[in-house]
C-alpha cells in the first residue's frame, strides 16, 4: 500500500458524451480528488469546477487537425506526475476505451509500472443518437449495431476495415469522427452494395444544448453537409433506425430548446436556475458577475450569539446567502440550534424560506409578495414597539429595509457578514464563448449582478444574437433602466420558477 502512495496512480476517465448529468459518479469523485487534471477537447469544461483549489490543470485537447500536446508527450506526463507521487486523471471524452487511445494510455502506464485504473465513460456513439431520438436497436429495423472509425481513409488499399461486408450488414452502421471523410465513407458504402436511399443522419455536440442533427440519405448527405456547413464534432448514423427520429425526437423538441441563455447570479446560486433552464432544453451560459466574501463577525456580536433570544425579538433573513452565514457563524459558536431561543423568525423570498425549513427552522412572519417593502410593510404590523431586530445581510445592501422597521418603531441592528465583490475568474472560458456566440437571453435577479456585468462590458461579436432582458423584481429592474438597459419582461415574483415561467412565456408568444 506505501509503494501505491509512493509512485502515485493514473485514472483513466470516461467523462461522457457532454451533458454534465451523464458523468459517472466515479468519475466525478476522481476529479474532486485529483492533484493532476489532463483533460481533452470534447470534455465539457464545467467539469473544471470540480477540481480542488491548488491541483494542476493540463489541457490535452485536439481540435481537428491541431493539437496542444502529441500522444507521445502526453504518455510521459502521465508517468512523469504518477511517479512524483500525484493522482492523476487522465480525462476523455465518452469512454476511454471507444476511439479514444484509451488502451494506448494504460499500455504505456503497464510498461511502466504505474498503478493505473480505468473508468468506464457513456460514449457519444449510444448517448448522442438517443438524444436525437433515435435508438440503435428496434425489432423492426436492427438487431445489431457496429461502431467504426471514420478517420481511416476508405479509398486505402490495406484498409482495415471489411468495407463490402460492412455495406451488406443491415443493421445500424455508427461511424465516430467522420464528418470530414463523410463523402468517401458514403461513396464506398454504396459501392459496395448499399442502398444510397438508406437513412442517414448527423449529430454534432450530442447530449448538450448545442447538439445540432440533420437528415440525409447515403446519397445526399455529404451534399447536405457541405451546403449547411455542418462541421465536426459529430457522429454519423447509418440505418433505418434513422426513420425513427420523427417520433422519437424528444430533446430537440424541449420549450427552451435553440435558446441561450445567460445566467447572472454567484456560482454557489446559479446551479438552481441553470438546472430549471436546462432541464428545459436551453443553453445556459454561466457568467456569474459576482461572488460572495463572507466577513467574521466582531467579537460583541459573536458573544452576542450565544444568548441570542436575550438581545432580540426578531431575525430578519432577505436572502440565502444571510442564512448560510448567519448560521455559519452561529455554529461557531453553539452546536445546538436550540440555542436561538425564542426568538421570532421573519424571511422573504422561496430560497430563504427554504434554506431555513432545510434547518428545520418555523418561519413566524413571510410576506406574499416576496419584496423587502412588503417584509417591511408586514412586520411593523405584527410587530410590538420598540421590538428588538437583528438584520444579517451584505455590506451593500440596500438601507430601505432598516429605514422602515425604524420609522415603524423597531430596534434594528444591522449584522453585515458578506461583501459582494465583482466575479474576476473564468474559469471554463464562457465569457469567451459569450463574446463569440452572444445569447438570446440574460437574467438579472439583483442590483449587484446587473451594476458588475455593466461594469464587465462584454460585446459580442456583431453577428451574434443579443440578449433580451429579464429582471427579478422592481429594485433589479429600475438599477437597470437607471443603467440605460431595456428590459424585455420583469417576473411576476421575486422565485426562480417565476423567472423561468416568464421565459418560457415570451418564447411562446
Amino acid at each position: 500500500m506505501s509503494e501505491l502512495v509512493k509512485t502515485g496512480r493514473v485514472y483513466l476517465v470516461g467523462a461522457g458524451p457532454g451533458a454534465l448529468g451523464l458523468i459517472t459518479l466515479r468519475a466525478e469523485q476522481l476529479i474532486r480528488q485529483a492533484d493532476v487534471l489532463v483533460y481533452d477537447y470534447l470534455c465539457n469544461p464545467e467539469i473544471l469546477r470540480w477540481v480542488r483549489p491548488g491541483s494542476e490543470i493540463v489541457y490535452a485537447g485536439k481540435s481537428g487537425s491541431v493539437q496542444r500536446l502529441t500522444q507521445d508527450k502526453i504518455n510521459l506526463l502521465l508517468i512523469e506526475h504518477a511517479r512524483a507521487g500525484k493522482q492523476v486523471v487522465r480525462l476523455k471524452g465518452g469512454d476511454p476505451y471507444v476511439f479514444g487511445r484509451g488502451g494506448e494510455e494504460a499500455q504505456n502506464l503497464a510498461r511502466a509500472g504505474i498503478p493505473f485504473e480505468v473508468v468506464p465513460g457513456i460514449t457519444s456513439a449510444i448517448a448522442a443518437p438517443a438524444y436525437a431520438g433515435i435508438p440503435l436497436t428496434h425489432r423492426d429495423f436492427a438487431s445489431t449495431v457496429t461502431f467504426v472509425t471514420g478517420h481511416e481513409d476508405p479509398a486505402k488499399p490495406d484498409s482495415t476495415i471489411d468495407w463490402p461486408q460492412l455495406a451488406q450488414l443491415r443493421g445500424t452502421k455508427i461511424f465516430l469522427m467522420g464528418v470530414k471523410r463523410l463523402r468517401e465513407i458514403a461513396d464506398r458504402l454504396m459501392t459496395e452494395g448499399a442502398d444510397p436511399a438508406m437513412p442517414v443522419a448527423l449529430v454534432r455536440w450530442g447530449t448538450t444544448a448545442r447538439q445540432e442533427s440533420l437528415e440525409g440519405t447515403l446519397g445526399t448527405i455529404a451534399d447536405l453537409v457541405e451546403k449547411r456547413g455542418f462541421k465536426a464534432p459529430a457522429i454519423i448514423i447509418v440505418g433505418d433506425v434513422v426513420k425513427l427520429r420523427s417520433e422519437l425526437n424528444w430533446y430537440e423538441a424541449l420549450p427552451l430548446w435553440g435558446q441561450r441563455v445567460v445566467v447572472t447570479r454567484t456560482r454557489q446560486q446559479a446551479s438552481g436556475l441553470t438546472e430549471r433552464l436546462a432541464q428545459l432544453g436551453a443553453d445556459v451560459l454561466e457568467i456569474p458577475t459576482i461572488r460572495i466574501v463572507p466577513l467574521s463577525l466582531g467579537d460583541v456580536q459573536q458573544k452576542t450569539l450565544k444568548v441570542f433570544s436575550q438581545h432580540f425579538d426578531w431575525v430578519v433573513f432577505t436572502s440565502p446567502n444571510a442564512v448560510d452565514l448567519f448560521f455559519s457563524e452561529f455554529f461557531k459558536v453553539t452546536p445546538d440550534l436550540r440555542d436561538l431561543g425564542s426568538v421570532k423568525i421573519a424571511a422573504v423570498g422561496s430560497a430563504t424560506a427554504k434554506k431555513l425549513s432545510d434547518l428545520h427552522l418555523r418561519i413566524d412572519l413571510q410576506p406574499d409578495i416576496f419584496t423587502t417593502e412588503k417584509l417591511a410593510e408586514v412586520l411593523i404590523g405584527r410587530m410590538a414597539s420598540s421590538e428588538r431586530i437583528c438584520l444579517p445581510r451584505g455590506r451593500l445592501a440596500d438601507a430601505e429595509l432598516t429605514n422602515r422597521l425604524r420609522t415603524g418603531g423597531g430596534v434594528v441592528e444591522e449584522w453585515v457578514l458578506y461583501d459582494t465583490q465583482p466575479e474576476q475568474e473564468d474559469p471554463t472560458g464562457v465569457r469567451a464563448r459569450y463574446v463569440q456566440e452572444g445569447a438570446h437571453w440574460i437574467m438579472f435577479t439583483s442590483s449587484s449582478t446587473v451594476e458588475n456585468w455593466h461594469a464587465l462590458n462584454l460585446q459580442s461579436v456583431p453577428d451574434a444574437p443579443m440578449p433580451k432582458i429579464i429582471s427579478m423584481g422592481p429594485v433589479t429592474s429600475a438599477t437597470l433602466k437607471k443603467l440605460g438597459y431595456e428590459i424585455a419582461a420583469q417576473a411576476p415574483a421575486s422565485t426562480l420558477d417565476s423567472l423561468v415561467e416568464t421565459i418560457c412565456r415570451l418564447i411562446a408568444k
